[in-house]
């Protein structure tokens, strides 16, 4: 029985130690994965909101596919926001956020040029979103931290 209960017990040691080996590789792979997913679908935004730019700056009419295709594009966006936010959505929203400013559209502009100082604010578009609000009469308020009392014992 000990002969048995000694073989087995280092058995059950070396086969946790190859399982536990084996998840982390797995759960980088899966990791992997993801990322390359994101990348590809930031590339694929990257080019329709390129597209939509080109159009504006032309001085072309949007048809309703491109105003729907805005639409989606801007809802995507905010989606994968909520779920990973990325330095690389920075550009994305400061594209998106123009050409609704160049189309007169306000209100969508200044929200997309908002998220970026609320979540990019130390990338090179922060101050590119801020100068534009200025720029659009909007006050920014930047959140004050509150300091912390610190006392000093006396000796």
């Amino acid at each position: 029985m000990k002969q048995t209960l000694s073989v087995l017990i280092p058995l059950a040691l070396i086969i946790a130690l190859i399982l536990n080996q084996a998840m982390p590789a797995d759960a980088a792979k899966k990791n992997v994965k993801k990322k390359g997913v994101a990348q590809e679908i930031i590339t694929d935004m990257a080019t329709k909101i390129n597209g939509l730019t080109q159009k504006v700056y032309e001085r072309e009419l949007f048809t309703p596919e491109d105003s729907k295709s805005l639409i989606t594009l801007k809802l995507q966006l905010d989606e994968h926001m909520d779920n990973l936010p990325e330095a690389s959505f920075a550009p994305l929203y400061y594209k998106i956020g123009n050409i609704y400013r160049l189309r007169g559209e306000e209100k969508d502009a200044i929200i997309c040029y908002q998220t970026i100082l609320e979540n990019f604010s130390d990338t090179a578009y922060g101050p590119k979103a801020r100068d534009v609000l200025t720029q659009m009469g909007v006050e920014i308020r930047v959140p004050v931290e509150e300091e912390e009392d610190v006392f000093e014992e006396e000796i």
